[in-house]
This record gives structure tokens, C-alpha cells and sequence, in this order.
């Protein structure tokens, strides 16, 4: 699923403690906040997948319209589904290979795979990453 609206500020950190702290621990497979690579922000929408369609369709129920952010923030929640990768699979192949995989990149500004509720190893990429462009004069 697709979550928009997040307060600005919000982390991938942020993010996988809103859905633990809201239930869904362990029901989740996979996170992804994208950042501005200018200042390395998060962009104010995120990237979930679900383990299960239930899981899914149980936290879109609860938290569209969420707005009982840890930090001050007026912004309210919109889920939607995501149309263009579904799965796993589909997601990991779309990142793995993406400059945001780049080893320039901070960590904490990378999707992450979570297992039990435990982050894991990206799979490896299959080509050579190039740096985001914006990082890229500071790659070398």
C-alpha cells in the first residue's frame, strides 16, 4: 500500500514504528520511505507491503485518516493501493537495482525488508548501481 500525507520530518525509522505500534508488527514484509536527495528528507509518502491482502486491507481501514502523529503535525493519512508493484518479489526487483541501493546512499534512507519483524538482507543488485544524481559528485 501507498501511504500519503506523512508529516514532514517522518523517517523510515518513524515509519516501521507507527505500523509496529499500531499492530501490525510482524504482518509487514517490506518498507520503503523515499527521500529528496538533496537533504536526504523523507518525501511525505511511503511504500508498505503487506504479508497478506487482509493485513493490508486491516491497516488501510484503521489508519486512513490517521493524524495522531509523535511529533506535531496537521497532515492526515491517506492510504491507497499500490498500482504499480504488488508483492515481494515485485518490490525487490524494482529496488534492488536502484540508485537508491547505491552505497553512497545512507542506510536509513533505503527500503528494508523486515522478516519476523526483524529487518533483513536486501538481496544483492544484479548490475551496477549508479549513484542518485544528486550524490553522484559526492560518490567519488
Amino acid at each position: 500500500v501507498m501511504l500519503r500525507n506523512l508529516p514532514d520530518g517522518f523517517t523510515r525509522q518513524a515509519l516501521l514504528e507507527l505500523l509496529d505500534s499500531q499492530g501490525f508488527g510482524c504482518k509487514y514484509d517490506f518498507a520503503y520511505l523515499p527521500v529528496d536527495f538533496d537533504n536526504l528528507q523523507g518525501l511525505n509518502h511511503a511504500c508498505v507491503n503487506f504479508v497478506t491482502y487482509e493485513d493490508a486491507q486491516c491497516f488501510s481501514d484503521m489508519l486512513e485518516g490517521f493524524s495522531g502523529w509523535e511529533t506535531q503535525s496537521d497532515r492526515v493519512l491517506t492510504v491507497a493501493w499500490n498500482e504499480k508493484q504488488q508483492g515481494l518479489a515485485a518490490l525487490v526487483e524494482r529496488y534492488r537495482n536502484s540508485p537508491v541501493m547505491h552505497e553512497s546512499v545512507p542506510a536509513t534512507c533505503k527500503p528494508v525488508i523486515v522478516t519476523g519483524g526483524r529487518l533483513a538482507q536486501f538481496p544483492p543488485p544484479t548490475q551496477k548501481i549508479k549513484a542518485p544524481k544528486i550524490l553522484r559528485g559526492k560518490a567519488n
